[in-house]
């Protein structure tokens, strides 16, 4: 304690010497001088009589000459780590060596299993105007059971032309047409078939009464379904489409084919074949959005024993979604071969080889194993052709469109805040309440719809 370090007064007034406290810190070292060594040249005191800090000695850790050979690899053979460092260059060089062959025998084999065939043109569109002669536009509500929540129409708003190509654009039911917001509730029958417009023969996709006490409504959102059926087809051969993708939550734009005539029986049994389908949802909050393309085959002998998962295939892109340039979706199909592709055949989404594995595509679907349908045992459709692509071996016709929304799976349920369940009986109205929340991602006109800038149409065989 710091009163033990101070010295004691006597009564009579004379100082005692005290005894240093031996607990107490040593008083620090310092150059100032005390009172017995200055030495009358001022405050400052001389060289002799201050106190110098003791300087420690720099020493480079750095090798001196001598203490290291300067050129080791000089010595060649005499190095004794020569054999070793010999070694290491041949397995370097040969792993170099190695992955250049490997790497060109995979782009080779790739290279020779494309483009096997001879395709010859038959027919191009660059979309001057929506030609007459080559494309048809499906009016109905929904559409192919996918649920959709659209009406597609043949209204130019839905479907045009400009100097960037074709434009398929959904818009507002309410703001395209006289029908009012309580209508779309409640009180208005839309009926396609009083002008004779529907183009299917299910009455229910042809007309609807909105009901506030079922929650029936008109289908809140016009696009549009254009086909090249009866017109324009091809039974082998390629397709190519140069087209931008929309962007705008719940937008379905698809580029795909169906069989001409329904030969193996109503769909999935003769078969649709699906080019690129994309969803228009930002991927920072819809995994495989925008940035995703998705190509596959469906076929099977029942609705519910669709094999599509057996046969499809997707490519997404990094750092940027198809929705911002144009790419080409490309169709190459022959009976040993079918597959799907972006921009160059090298880029294969999906690809299947008819002329290997099971004899049929029964076989390869291993329908007649376990599956029953309805306690029914599966009934083969396809087999007694003998051909190993049945039902991939008609006709088929081309269809463009943008599509909203559905009920058939592809927007899966609790994914991306999705406003509907597929289950629910009133989707299309919980889809239609929750515009505020998806109606600002649509953007501007350009941006929600798809554009194609262009459609070739190839047939297999010489020109």
């Amino acid at each position: 304690m710091s009163f033990a370090s101070r010295p004691q007064q006597a009564s009579s007034g004379t100082s005692t010497p005290f005894r240093q406290n031996p607990f107490d810190t040593p008083p620090p070292l310092s150059s100032v001088p005390t009172q017995d060594n200055r030495d009358g040249s001022g405050y400052f005191p001389s060289v002799k009589t201050m106190h110098v800090p003791r300087r420690r000695k720099f020493v480079s850790a750095r090798l001196r000459k001598g203490e290291y050979d300067e050129k080791p690899w000089l010595t060649g053979a005499k190095d004794p780590n020569f054999k070793r460092k010999r070694w290491e260059k041949v397995i370097f060089w040969s792993s170099i060596g190695l992955g250049v062959l490997i790497g060109g025998a995979i782009c080779a084999f790739a290279y020779i299993s494309v483009s096997t065939g001879t395709f010859c043109p038959i027919w191009e569109d660059e979309f001057g105007s929506i030609d007459a002669d080559s494309w048809s536009f499906e009016i109905q509500r929904g559409g192919f059971g996918t649920g959709a929540f659209d009406w597609t129409t043949d209204d130019p708003t839905n479907a045009y032309t400009d100097a960037e190509g074709l434009h398929i654009v959904p818009t507002l039911t309410t703001e395209t047409t006289d029908i009012t917001p309580e209508q779309i509730y409640d009180g208005y029958e839309l009926n396609l078939t009083t002008a004779k417009t529907c183009t299917t023969t299910d009455h229910k996709m042809c007309s609807i009464l909105s009901d506030k006490k079922t929650g029936d409504i008109v289908n809140p959102v016009r696009s549009a379904r254009m086909t090249t059926k009866g017109k324009k087809s091809i039974r082998y051969g390629k397709v190519e489409v140069v087209a931008k993708m929309p962007k705008g939550d719940w937008l379905w734009p698809a580029i795909w084919m169906m069989p001409e005539e329904e030969v193996y029986g109503s769909w999935p049994m003769s078969g649709e074949i699906d080019i690129a389908e994309s969803r228009g949802n930002n991927p920072d909050t819809y995994p495989d959005g925008r940035n995703s393309i998705i190509s596959a085959l469906h076929w099977g002998p029942s609705t519910g024993t669709d094999a599509f998962w057996r046969t499809s295939g997707k490519h997404n892109l990094r750092r940027t979604d198809y929705s911002k340039n144009f790419h080409t979706y490309g169709l190459e199909w022959t009976k040993d071969y079918l597959f799907m592709y972006i921009d160059n055949q090298l880029l294969q989404v999906f690809f299947i080889k008819f002329a290997v594995g099971p004899r049929t595509m029964w076989n390869r679907g291993k329908f007649g194993e376990f599956q029953l349908d309805n306690k029914s045992a599966l009934f083969d459709p396809w087999s007694h052709t003998g051909m190993r692509n049945t039902p991939f071996d008609q006709k088929f016709y081309l269809i463009l469109n943008v599509a909203v929304g559905g009920t058939n799976g592809f927007f899966k349920d609790g994914v991306g805040n999705k406003p509907w369940g597929d289950g629910s009986r009133t989707g299309p109205k919980e889809f239609w309440d929750a515009r505020r929340l998806w109606l600002p991602t649509w953007g501007e006109e350009a941006e929600r719809g798809m554009t194609v800038k262009s459609v070739k149409m190839y047939s297999e065989g010489g020109c």
